[in-house]
């Protein structure tokens, strides 16, 4: 004999505070957890993911980022040729030859930060492939104008399209925004190279030169060739492990996050498991009457665990509408997380909630269900239907 579904059904719509204590508690739990989880994840995004392992960095020996390092044009002219760089469909080689300062720009909050402006030429689109211009333009070369990513946007004064940007010793006018798949090229100000130079007063036109490799290349000869070239003092590494080395300065950040997730995680699960147990526990007389109708024990295991899994559904789907909520709200007030990079300037972590870490919150969420309602279920189960009855 089995009990029918309409009777979990309507065992919530009865005990309805009850189950929405219930469903409060495991929300809040959804909640922290998959907040959490959408911090370390956009975070790990910003600091890791940025660059292709398909190109090469190339600075001056001796530098470890480009804010300390100056490339002459005669350097990049000699490079940019060298065999195993990709080319264009007109045959241009895909070299990027770039200048960054940082400069410092005042906030909308009346705080000052230092931003990362980049110096490129349009080849820069083509090199940096994570790049795409979602909003407006590309600059103009030689106007005055700037793109800037969309971590920065509202974030500065006049960061905004078709506003002025006001750094270094002019005015920018802002003409497109530029996303990067959340890397910490979105934090960045992109701008014509040689402006910046000017603009920068520095002797020399570049930092550096970013190459992509062409295809079936090796990657390692042209690094070799580059470093061993006795005209210029440089050294080539993978762009992907030039920013993974930025990022060893911010993995205390990223270590202090997890560390600070788990007991949360954890505590949360335990209050959700333990509001669920409780739920279930104060049902002992109506399992054992139950048993005395003649339900067998795991007749009555398989209803109260399909109930106490349906409410903690119900708790993730709120939690889960809460967390994309609260994600919203914190990117229109704050525009993203700020932290200081080992370049000194402002990175911009968007919190951004993805699949994976609402899977894992469903995953957590299931768990409180199936740990909180079947241990005490079996625990009432296994009583002899007078011994439950006598504890009415």
């Amino acid at each position: 004999m089995s009990l029918p579904l309409s009777y979990s059904v309507r065992n919530v719509r009865i005990r309805l505070r009850r189950t929405a204590l219930t469903i409060a508690v495991i929300a809040l739990a959804v909640v922290a957890s998959a907040v959490f989880l959408a911090l370390i994840s956009s975070l790990q995004r910003t600091l890791v993911s940025t660059g292709s392992p398909e190109n090469l960095v190339v600075l001056r020996k001796g530098s470890d980022n480009d804010g300390s390092s100056m490339l002459t044009l005669e350097a990049y002219q000699a490079i940019r040729f060298f065999d195993g760089i990709a080319r264009d469909a007109a045959g241009q080689p895909l070299a990027s030859p770039e200048m960054v300062v940082q400069p410092t720009v005042w906030t909308t909050r009346g705080t000052r930060e230092n931003v990362l402006a980049r110096g490129v030429e349009p080849v820069a689109l083509r090199v940096h492939d994570q790049v795409r211009i979602v909003a407006g333009r590309m600059f103009r070369p030689s106007s005055g104008e700037v793109v800037l990513g969309v971590g920065t946007v509202g974030r500065y004064e006049g960061a905004r399209l078709g506003e002025e940007m006001p750094f270094g010793r002019r005015r920018w006018r802002v003409v497109g925004i530029m996303e990067a798949a959340g890397s910490s090229f979105e934090s960045e100000v992109w701008v014509d190279v040689r402006e910046l130079a000017n603009d920068a007063n520095r002797p020399f036109p570049f930092s550096g030169v970013r190459l992509r490799v062409a295809p079936g290349a090796d990657r390692e000869a042209l690094i070799r060739r580059i470093e061993d070239d006795p005209r210029y003092a440089l050294e080539a590494k993978p762009e992907t492990d030039y920013y993974a080395d930025q990022a060893k300065s911010s993995r205390s950040l990223y270590v202090l996050l997890v560390v600070l997730a788990a007991p949360v995680g954890i505590a949360a699960g335990l209050g959700a498991a333990n509001t669920m147990f409780a739920a279930v526990q104060a049902r002992t007389v109506e399992i054992g009457t139950l048993r005395a109708l003649g339900f067998s024990r795991g007749t009555i295991l398989r209803a109260f665990l399909l109930e106490s899994f349906g409410v903690a559904m119900v708790g993730f789907v709120v939690g889960a509408l809460g967390t994309v909520a609260l994600a919203a709200v914190i990117g229109a007030a704050l525009g993203g997380i700020g932290f200081t990079a080992a370049t000194f300037t402002t990175n911009v972590v968007a919190l951004r909630v993805g699949a994976g870490d609402l899977g894992a919150a469903f995953l957590f969420a299931a768990a409180i269900g199936i740990i909180g309602g079947l241990l005490p279920a079996w625990r009432a189960a296994r009583l002899r239907p007078v011994e439950a009855l006598r504890k009415a």
